[in-house]
């Protein structure tokens, strides 16, 4: 049975400044599901990304982490999509969260940017919102003026080391997803999620 995903994105921003701050967790997530697979990661210009291209005997996937800064996530995303033919219900993003404390991780199916610039610009890009996602917990700073400075900081030791167990705890369950078994994947994941 083919993989039911064809298109894995890891949302993050591409200079070493910020390679460790909480806004790369989907990139973390997309490098540490390659790892598990041994694979390397790319640069392709025609999509303005580095991919890698993961095949097994049931899965055909690329994984995809654009090279354009969150802002424009959208153009790497609609590139590919388009290029490979693959549906907007065959892809999932995975992000960082600020309504998910760290350690915790969650799938969802379609919805909107919830003020996530790389979700906006994706839904803009595709036209559509019915991609699945993989949100990853990094806390909210408690007021709204924090967020920025937040969101492009590292996080510290002890928030690093929960955000790392809800990756490897998502890594783990992809493949019930590559499977299309979202929903026992959704709830093995939050089972194995703190809260």
């Amino acid at each position: 049975m083919p993989s039911a995903f064809k298109l894995i994105v890891g949302l993050g921003n591409p200079d070493p400044e910020h390679s460790e701050t909480r806004h790369n967790a989907g990139f973390w997530f997309v490098d540490s599901l390659a790892s598990k697979h041994s694979l390397s990661f790319r640069p392709e210009s025609k999509f303005n990304a580095e991919i890698c291209r993961l095949q097994t005997t049931d899965i055909d996937c690329w994984l995809c982490k654009p090279m354009t800064f969150m802002n424009r996530s959208g153009f790497s995303v609609q590139a590919m999509a388009s290029f490979y033919k693959i549906p907007v219900e065959a892809i999932l993003v995975a992000h960082d969260e600020l309504d998910l404390v760290a350690g915790v991780a969650r799938l969802k199916k379609k919805g909107g940017h919830g003020g996530h610039n790389g979700l906006r610009d994706i839904i803009a890009q595709m036209g559509d919102k019915s991609f699945t996602r993989l949100r990853i917990g990094i806390s909210h700073p408690g007021s709204q003026d924090r967020v920025t400075p937040h969101v492009l900081g590292r996080p510290g030791i002890g928030d690093r080391l929960l955000i790392e167990e809800a990756i490897k705890a998502s890594v783990d369950i992809m493949s019930l997803v590559f499977e299309g078994d979202v929903q026992d994947a959704m709830n093995l994941l939050h089972q194995s999620s703190n809260n």
